[in-house]
C-alpha cells in the first residue's frame, strides 16, 4: 500500500534534518517547494510514486506560466529532484522521473559587494552612534550591539544565522578565533580582529551592567531567545541610511560578501576563503573569481617582464 504524498514529503524532510543536518530554514524552504509540487500533482490526480518525466516537464511549465523567475524554478526543481531521488533510493518509487529533467537556464549573478570605503563608513557610523548615546542607557546598549554585530561579521564572514545565535561566551574568549557550528553541524574556525574582540567586550560590559545576562550574546524576547536575522537586517538598513549609504545595497549577507571579496583583493587564497566561509564545495566560493581575474590581470600588466614591450 502506497503512502500518502504528504507522508512521503514528511519522511523526506525528516531525512534532511536527521541525516544531512539541514537547518530549520532550509527544511522550511524545501517544504514550501514540495507543497507547490504536491498541489500540482493533486490537480492532475497523480501521486509522487506515479510521476513520469512528462509530469516533471509539466510542473516546470506551470511555474513558467505563473511568471516565476528562473532562479525560483531552478530551486523548485532541485527540491523535487532530491525528493524523487529519496523516494527511489528508499523503495517508495520504482524510478526517478527527474533524471532527465533540465532546469531553466539562469545567469549566475555576481554578489553585491561594498567597497572598503563603504564598510569603513558603516563601521564609523556604528561607533559614532555608541558615543552619541547616553551612558548606561538602553539606546547605548542597542548601539553597542549593532557595532558588535558589524565588527564580528566583517572580521569573520559568519553567516547571519551563525552570528545572531552566538553564545554569550563568544565575547569572553581569550582566543583570536571562534569555533562556529555551521551548515550540516560542521565546525570551523573563524578569525577575530582585536577591534571585533574589543567591540564585543564593550557590548557585554553594558549588558552586564543592565543585567542582560543569558545564554545568547545577542538576547531577545522572541521564541528563539536571541536576535532574529530579520531584526538585524532591518536595523542595519537604518544604520546604512545614517551613514549615507543606499539601504537597498546593504544586508548582512552583503557584508559577508565584502569580507570574502576584500580578502581576495588583498591576495588571500581562494581555498582559504572557502574554509573561512564554511563552503563545502569550492564551486560555491568560485563566484568570487571575477575578483581574482582582475587581480591576475593587474599582476601580469604590472609584473610581467614583457608587459611594456611594443608589438613588433
Amino acid at each position: 500500500m502506497s503512502l500518502p504524498a504528504s507522508r512521503l514529503a514528511s519522511l523526506f524532510l525528516d531525512m534532511l534534518a536527521a541525516e544531512r543536518g539541514a537547518a530549520a530554514n532550509t527544511i522550511a524552504a524545501y517544504q514550501r517547494d514540495l507543497e507547490d509540487y504536491l498541489e500540482y500533482l493533486a490537480e492532475l490526480g497523480s501521486s509522487p510514486g506515479d510521476a513520469q518525466p512528462a509530469t516533471i516537464s509539466g510542473f516546470l511549465a506551470s511555474i513558467e506560466e505563473r511568471g516565476l523567475k528562473a532562479s525560483s524554478a531552478a530551486r523548485r526543481l532541485s527540491a523535487v529532484r532530491q525528493f524523487h531521488k529519496f523516494l527511489y533510493a528508499e523503495g517508495y518509487a520504482s524510478s526517478d522521473p527527474t533524471a532527465a529533467a533540465v532546469g531553466p537556464k539562469r545567469g549566475r549573478a555576481l554578489p553585491k559587494v561594498l567597497s572598503v570605503d563603504d564598510v569603513e563608513r558603516l563601521l564609523r557610523r556604528a561607533r559614532e552612534a555608541v558615543d552619541e548615546a547616553e551612558p548606561n542607557s538602553a539606546a547605548r546598549t542597542r548601539a553597542a550591539r549593532m557595532r558588535c554585530l558589524l565588527e564580528l561579521l566583517y572580521a569573520s564572514g559568519l553567516r547571519v544565522s551563525e552570528l545572531v545565535s552566538l553564545p554569550a561566551g563568544a565575547a569572553r574568549t581569550r582566543d583570536r578565533f571562534l569555533i562556529v557550528k555551521g551548515k550540516g553541524g560542521k565546525e570551523r574556525l573563524v578569525p577575530l580582529t582585536e577591534t571585533a574582540r574589543q567591540a564585543a567586550r564593550d557590548y557585554v560590559a553594558l549588558c552586564d551592567a543592565q543585567g542582560l545576562i543569558g545564554p545568547w550574546l545577542f538576547p531577545a524576547d522572541g521564541e528563539a531567545g536571541h536576535l532574529t536575522r530579520q531584526a538585524f537586517a532591518r536595523d542595519l538598513k537604518v544604520l546604512a541610511g545614517a551613514a549615507g549609504l543606499r539601504a537597498d545595497r546593504i544586508s548582512p549577507h552583503v557584508l559577508r560578501h565584502a569580507f570574502a571579496s576584500h580578502l581576495l583583493q588583498n591576495g588571500a587564497d581562494l581555498r582559504v576563503v572557502q574554509e573561512l566561509l564554511g563552503h563545502a564545495d569550492i564551486a560555491t566560493t568560485q563566484i568570487y573569481t571575477h575578483i581574482l581575474d582582475d587581480r591576475l590581470k593587474a599582476m601580469v600588466r604590472d609584473l610581467h617582464p614583457m608587459a611594456d614591450q611594443p608589438v613588433a
